[in-house]
């Protein structure tokens, strides 16, 4: 039998450098797994839309779908945007197998990812323990998301950070700005910006903002095509392929 199909969901964005990161990202998976199939598809703004990929999928004669989320969190696209499309899709495609895998995040391979970022930028591991660190995510309405951002922080806490601060581009608070001056406040000599974010585009570009305009010494770059991240998309996609135990949900 082969293998399900990987079909890596990402929002898609005006800025172009979205969609050039997810099919960086995606090229990556490809030299992972060779003899995998991977496909992209997008929510909205960029194609191919979703629909249209599962539409091809099954002319092409597929038998089965991993529909990837390209989420750090489960909010509302993980829980209600993505599903909705899948159902839809299922009842016009009868004959082919849709599975929605998990949601990337939290990882151990995504704090790699963000301390290579970092690194990169320009810190080194005996900076740890004089640099306070923002964790910049997207931001969201929804309180588990919210608290899994939160979570993280503190477990980076304890991986040698003088102290760790969540921030938010978008719909919550503290903005990365005002995680910055608190750090500040609590005495960190150097304060680091880490964007807990994927691809560029317009939430990344305001987390850079707040950075400059609170006078952070650090800017990571966004996680991007690390190899990290491709890594774990391999890990989600073999969940969801494992034996039905709960790791994927076929979308009914």
């Amino acid at each position: 039998m082969p293998s399900p199909v990987l079909l890596v969901v990402a929002h898609g964005s005006r800025d172009p450098r979205h969609a050039a990161t997810v099919h960086a990202l995606t090229a990556r998976v490809r030299s992972l797994r060779p003899g995998l199939r991977v496909e992209t598809g997008f929510l909205e703004f960029n194609a191919p839309a979703v629909p249209r990929v599962l539409e091809r999928l099954a002319a092409e004669g597929a038998d089965e779908v991993v529909a990837l989320p390209l989420l750090l969190t489960r909010a509302f696209h993980a829980k209600s945007d993505i599903p909705s499309v899948l159902r839809e899709a299922r009842a016009r495609l009868p004959r082919l197998r849709i599975r929605q895998a998990g949601v990337l995040g939290p990882s151990p391979l995504l704090d790699t990812a963000l301390e290579q970022r970092l690194y990169e930028a320009g810190l080194t591991p005996a900076d740890r323990s004089s640099t306070g660190l923002v964790l910049a995510s997207a931001g969201s309405t929804d309180p588990e998301a919210i608290a899994v951002i939160a979570d993280i922080a503190r477990e980076l806490r304890h991986t040698g950070w003088c102290a760790v601060r969540p921030a938010f581009a978008s719909a919550s608070l503290p903005g990365t700005a005002q995680a910055v001056r608190a750090l500040r406040a609590e005495g960190a000599r150097r304060v680091a910006v880490a964007p807990y974010v994927i691809a560029p585009g317009r939430l990344p570009d305001r987390i850079a903002a707040g950075a400059a305009e609170a006078g952070a010494e650090v800017l990571a770059g966004v996680l991007g095509p690390s190899p990290e991240l491709a890594r774990l998309l391999t890990v989600r996609y073999d969940e969801a392929c494992a034996p039905a135990d709960g790791l994927g949900s076929l979308v009914a």
